[in-house]
């Protein structure tokens, strides 16, 4: 079964120092193209959350974004001393460089990120709480390209029916077209009333339907459909080969307009380039 690159995915879950969210977001890219948004708390999961990515999904650019809210209630608070020192001297360094600087404000240093801490924090508990829910989070977003996957699976197959009939159709009308067009030459040398030799006029005939066979195209088409429908029921990472596959769909139906001789056959190669536009398009969200 085929995936989807786009799918969306949040997970919530309280937990003994707060609330952990994970929102994860993807669309479809070229390659997988992992975006981090972690709190400072727990920068330390970049390489675990990159890695899960890297083990779950082939391709698409994958938006991660994780909250924390801390339930600090009844926990005393403490202040960073270190990082409290490292704010304060930057501040001052800024302010030798200013005329007439303002005295700094205790109360800005303890609203900077990271100087007021909550006690009793267990970072180790923490991330394995964060990484658990990452998990889940990555599973449900897996699920969700796994449905869109099958339902563009199903648009797909139904173009692929469409010109399977296409294809059937034209092959059929094939000797009827030709023999329509032999006797359009042989009726436009009768207005001239021409004398027809009949050596030079088979040899003309024989041209014509050199010029016009198309039965090379038809089995490549029909060939191409085939291999499509089985991509699409191996499923895995087949959007790139899914790709390739509709570009020759569509050389052979350049080359079937090409050699069209009668509004039947052009309506056809039209029809057919119609119907694989529409793969193509779906066939780029395909992981």
């Amino acid at each position: 079964m085929v995936h989807s690159m786009t799918a969306f995915a949040r997970v919530e879950r309280a937990g003994s120092q707060g609330t952990l969210a994970w929102e994860l977001r993807s669309v479809n890219h070229r390659y997988l193209e992992p975006h981090l948004r972690l709190p400072e708390a727990l920068r330390d999961l970049e390489g675990a959350v990159r890695e899960g990515l890297r083990q779950g999904l082939s391709r698409g650019k994958v938006e991660c974004t994780l909250r924390l809210s801390e339930d600090n209630a009844g926990k005393p608070l403490q202040v960073d001393r270190e990082r409290a020192a490292q704010l304060v001297a930057a501040a001052e360094t800024v302010a030798g460089l200013i005329k007439q600087p303002a005295p700094l404000n205790p109360l800005e240093v303890l609203a900077w990120p990271g100087v007021l801490v909550a006690d009793a924090t267990d970072p180790q508990a923490l991330n394995a709480e964060a990484i658990a829910l990452f998990d889940e989070a990555l599973a449900e977003l897996k699920a969700g390209r796994q449905r869109e996957g099958a339902e563009l699976a199903r648009l797909i197959n139904e173009r692929l029916d469409s010109m399977a009939s296409e294809v059937t159709t034209l092959r059929a009308l094939v000797p009827q077209m030709l023999a329509a067009q032999r006797q359009k030459v042989l009726d436009r040398f009768s207005d001239m009333q021409a004398e027809l030799d009949p050596q030079r006029l088979e040899q003309e005939m024989v041209l014509l339907a050199q010029k016009s066979d198309v039965a090379e195209e038809l089995d490549r088409l029909s060939t191409h459909v085939t291999e499509v429908r089985r991509v699409l029921k191996s499923g895995g990472a087949a959007g790139r080969r899914l790709d390739f596959l509709m570009q020759e769909l569509n050389r052979e139906a350049n080359t079937l307009g090409s050699k069209a001789f009668d509004p039947r056959s052009t309506q056809a190669a039209v029809n057919l380039k119609v119907l694989i536009e529409q793969m193509r398009e779906q066939v780029q969200n395909i992981e």
